[in-house]
């Protein structure tokens, strides 16, 4: 396996003023959004102290973000956010985040690869592999949780979900008909 490729090292001076170690020049907030954007790790350190900042400067970056109006999170996600930070309890929230985006990245990956390495038009490549992946997590998530809170599980569930695909399966199979009849 390849080791994952070092962060990119911005030092934080006295001033706030962001250094990039590897040009040696200032960059801004911005910078590092793009640098992120592009597929960039980035770790932000305080020159005197050494601490660790990248977490404060990300959450910096979303807030501007959001407060430009380019919202990404709804109200709902940051009002359980906050819910999350402040209850005593031990959160399954960021476990739940973290395994998310892993899964969306992990799937994401797949999809782009298949569709350049098969015809795009074909059956679409993955979707039953992030179905399952899908149906595992929300398991493993929701298991302990009592009945009848959010999402129904058990044959019924199951049984919806099978016929959901197979009505997903007959429109790309029409689709795919209709497109071979175009050309």
């Amino acid at each position: 396996m390849a080791d994952k490729p070092k962060p990119l090292l911005i030092k934080r001076y006295a001033s706030r003023r962001l250094y990039n170690t590897e040009t040696s020049d200032y960059v801004t907030l911005e910078d590092i959004a793009g640098f992120i954007r592009d597929g960039r790790e980035v770790q932000i350190v305080d020159l005197k102290s050494g601490d660790d900042l990248t977490r404060q400067y990300l959450l910096q970056i979303i807030a501007e973000h959001e407060s430009r109006g380019e919202s990404v999170l709804p109200v709902d996600v940051l009002t359980d956010l906050v819910r999350s930070y402040m209850s005593g309890d031990v959160s399954v929230v960021p476990q739940f985040l973290q395994a998310s985006f892993d899964m969306l990245r992990d799937g994401q990956a797949r999809v782009m690869e298949n569709m350049t390495t098969m015809n795009p038009m074909a059956k679409m490549p993955g979707l039953e592999v992030m179905q399952a992946q899908q149906q595992a997590f929300m398991k493993a998530m929701t298991g302990g949780w009592p009945k009848g809170r959010g999402m129904s599980s058990g044959p019924e569930r199951e049984s919806e979900s099978g016929e959901d695909l197979d009505a997903i399966r007959k429109q790309l199979a029409e689709l795919q008909e209709k497109l071979s009849k175009m050309k």
